[in-house]
């Protein structure tokens, strides 16, 4: 047989080998996928867990349970899937790889997980002297009416505009009046505030205010 057709048969077999693996391949994985539900539940009294987390390690994916601990995911045999939710310990458990059906339930319980906090010990001020000069000298946060007091100031108004990012709606309303102006005097000059009254009345405010002083 020539070198060439030996070369040919050759091609075409791996061609056809290729083919067979990867069509077994969607096969395995057509057949491997299974249906996780169940419920997660606390192991001491029974009762459904609302939110919590059913993750598929390594994959990425994951799902909660419903405000009656019912949930419900696609994974794949042989795939680990661990349960967590605050205040429980977290379980782990793997889909078995010889399940014969695409469907497979868990009743799932959680542990209560205990946090134990450092101790605390309180103790008296040694004098009444001493407790007053503390008491006094103690700074108390603002509340949110001395808060809201300070941020109406117009220094503080000033500071405020000066530092904080514009929102949305701030930004938007920018755009939209330069829009404006930019169709208001399309075709002909805009004026020049110089001979402007009004314009050289904010200015003398705003240089009486200081807005144009250096800020160190």
């Amino acid at each position: 047989m020539p070198m060439k057709r030996k070369l040919q048969y050759l091609f075409l077999g791996l061609i056809l080998l290729s083919f067979g693996k990867t069509h077994a391949q969607r096969n395995i994985y057509r057949d491997s996928v299974i249906q996780l539900f169940g419920v997660v539940m606390t192991a001491d009294s029974l009762r459904a867990i609302p939110s919590a987390s059913i993750i598929v390690e390594g994959k990425g994916r994951g799902t909660i349970t419903n405000p009656d601990g019912v949930f419900s995911i696609a994974v794949l045999k042989g795939d680990r899937i661990t349960f967590s939710c605050i205040g429980f310990k977290n379980r782990s458990i793997e889909i078995p790889t010889d399940l014969t059906d695409n469907q497979y339930s868990v009743i799932q319980l959680l542990v209560s997980d205990t946090a134990y906090l450092p101790a605390t010990i309180l103790k008296p001020r040694p004098t009444r002297e001493q407790f007053e000069r503390d008491f006094l000298n103690n700074k108390v946060p603002d509340d949110a009416y001395e808060i809201a007091r300070k941020n109406t100031d117009e220094a503080q108004r000033r500071i405020l505009i000066n530092s904080l990012p514009s929102d949305g709606r701030e930004a938007i309303n920018y755009q939209l009046r330069q829009q404006a102006n930019k169709y208001y005097y399309s075709g002909q000059l805009p004026p020049m505030n110089i001979l402007n009254p009004a314009a050289w009345a904010d200015f003398i405010k705003a240089w009486k205010r200081g807005d144009f002083k250096r800020k160190d």
